[in-house]
């Protein structure tokens, strides 16, 4: 194949590429209208809010943690061999998902899930490197990068019909047929390749950051299930993750092949901007949380309903996500990315307003707001990130974004979640005095809790309808405010941090001649 002009049928690699990413993407966005029915012990498995949360984290801490490794053995074995490896894996566990018998099954599959995903996702970025010549590349990448924004955009109204026709587990079955027909056109289509030096493995480094960033999310998830952090089942996982955590950078740092260079951290534009995506994801994952069960609970919209709800946060994204770089290149980064910042905080400030008769047309203009903004965010973010590192490190520098918004993700949910959980019982508690030890436990946990018990109770339950809005709404607002301070903190290092207009890219490192794989 000629360097120059690229694979003959790379525009083909590269649809082919895009439809396999499909199923990866789709599913984070599609479980999030599945997490009430879940919930539900009639409808779904019963799953607590603190489950619910582990459904969502254990793909996504997995993912993160194996996703550089998984494309240093890409490198050394076969691209589309570890694209081929990473798909049966995530449909077998997609099936697994789906007939999941309890919310652990659900959890422990979802897992699988998050293996398969970091095996799928750096092998189409490095093929795209390798089968596309570097006056293409960047086009490239453009085009999986809106692929990547159009399954995102396009997974609540999927979710929600699925829901609204079929069982909750649909939601993870609907993943096979995209998996099957991926298989056949990446084993027609899509060519062998590896790189002739790879990286070594960095087995210690990866173990380090997945027992880590497992037992600091642990112990936040249990702090909010237990509404307090004085409890030694709070303390000890939350300070042995941090214990944990701070041995993954010192090991790091000391040696020559890390999993994660936290090196790069010195550089400020490097670490302003890895900051910048991560405050976005954290904030925007944990108040994606909440508005599930306000928009099908305390709204009363089905779950189809509340998918179509979020077509303005997606239509918002696929106008301005095209439009960014221009406003980048206007502007400059450091002014797009902080009033981008400060406008997704006033829109996370605005969730503080809603309540159970708050006008659909507002509800409507903040998610197009806030997915805006959104959309104005990452092109300053990337652009900081490649002028920040030689040339030859922008695989590793896309590698490090993604690993810092998958683990932001999984914090934002726990945390924010586990402060919506404890608000939540705080209030709830004084309207659950009379009942039995059980019930009260249960009524105790979540909204979706407190309803099931009142459900039962009948007449008697009809009283806790009131209080549980109240108390949802009360821990909704107070999450959705500290969501809004965290963006707003993000935006003021944005502001001072950023690199400006005209700031000078880095110098490529002489010493590295080789092209490298994008991970």
């Amino acid at each position: 194949m000629d360097q120059k002009l690229g694979h003959p049928r790379r525009w083909q690699i590269l649809g082919v590429l895009v439809f396999s990413l499909l199923a990866v993407v789709l599913d984070n966005t599609i479980l999030n209208v599945a997490l009430k029915t879940i919930a539900d012990p009639a409808e779904g498995l019963g799953a607590t809010q603190s489950e619910l949360e582990w459904a969502i984290n254990s793909y996504t801490l997995v993912f993160a943690g194996l996703l550089f490794t998984f494309g240093v053995i890409g490198d050394r074995t076969g691209r589309k061999r570890m694209l081929l490896i990473g798909m049966v894996l995530f449909g077998l566990s997609s099936l697994a998902s789906a007939y999941a018998q309890d919310p652990m099954q659900l959890i422990v599959a979802r897992a699988f899930m998050g293996v398969g995903g970091a095996a799928i996702m750096p092998a189409t970025l490095a093929i795209i490197s390798n089968v596309f010549p570097p006056a293409e590349r960047g086009k490239a990448i453009g085009v999986w990068a809106g692929g990547v924004g159009l399954a995102v955009a396009i997974g609540p109204i999927t979710g929600g019909l699925l829901i609204e026709h079929f069982w909750w587990g649909s939601v993870f079955l609907i993943n096979l047929p995209i998996v099957l027909v991926s298989m056949v056109l990446i084993g027609l289509v899509v060519p062998e390749s590896r790189d002739p030096r790879p990286s070594r493995l960095d087995p210690v480094g990866v173990l380090l950051s997945i027992v880590g960033l497992v037992a600091l999310t642990y112990g936040i998830i249990r702090g909010g299930e237990l509404a307090t952090v004085a409890s030694a089942e709070v303390l000890v996982p939350t300070i042995l993750g941090l214990a944990v955590l701070a041995a993954f950078v010192w090991y790091e740092r000391r040696i020559d092949h890390p999993a994660f260079d936290v090196t790069y951290f010195r550089d400020p534009r490097f670490s302003t901007a890895i900051a910048m995506v991560g405050i976005v994801f954290f904030a925007m994952m944990g108040a994606m949380f909440f508005l599930v069960f306000y928009l099908q609970i305390v709204l009363g919209f089905s779950a189809l309903q509340a998918g179509a709800l979020m077509i303005p946060f997606a239509a918002a994204q696929l106008i301005f996500a095209p439009l960014s770089q221009r406003m980048a290149g206007r502007f400059g980064a450091k002014p797009t990315a902080t009033v981008s910042m400060v406008i997704v905080a006033a829109a996370l400030a605005a969730y503080a307003l809603m309540d159970r008769h708050t006008p659909i047309l507002f509800i409507e203009v903040v998610f197009f707001v806030q997915g805006a903004a959104m959309a104005n965010i990452m092109p300053p973010a990337t652009t900081a990130i490649m002028e920040a590192l030689p040339r030859e490190k922008a695989g590793v520098g896309s590698a490090m974004s993604n690993t810092v918004r998958q683990v932001a993700g999984a914090l934002g949910v726990a945390l924010l979640g586990s402060l919506l959980s404890a608000a939540y019982r705080d209030g709830i508690t004084p309207a659950l005095a009379g009942l039995p030890e059980d019930a009260r436990h249960l009524a105790g946990e979540s909204l979706p809790g407190t309803l099931a018990v009142a459900q039962r109770l009948g007449e008697r339950g009809a009283a806790l309808m009131e209080p549980a809005f109240r108390a949802f709404l009360d821990g909704m607002h107070l999450t959705a405010l500290v969501s809004a301070g965290i963006a707003l903190a993000g935006a003021l290092v944005v502001l001072k941090w950023l690199p400006g207009k005209h700031a000078p890219a880095a110098e490529p490192d002489m010493e590295h001649d080789k092209e490298p794989a994008v991970v």
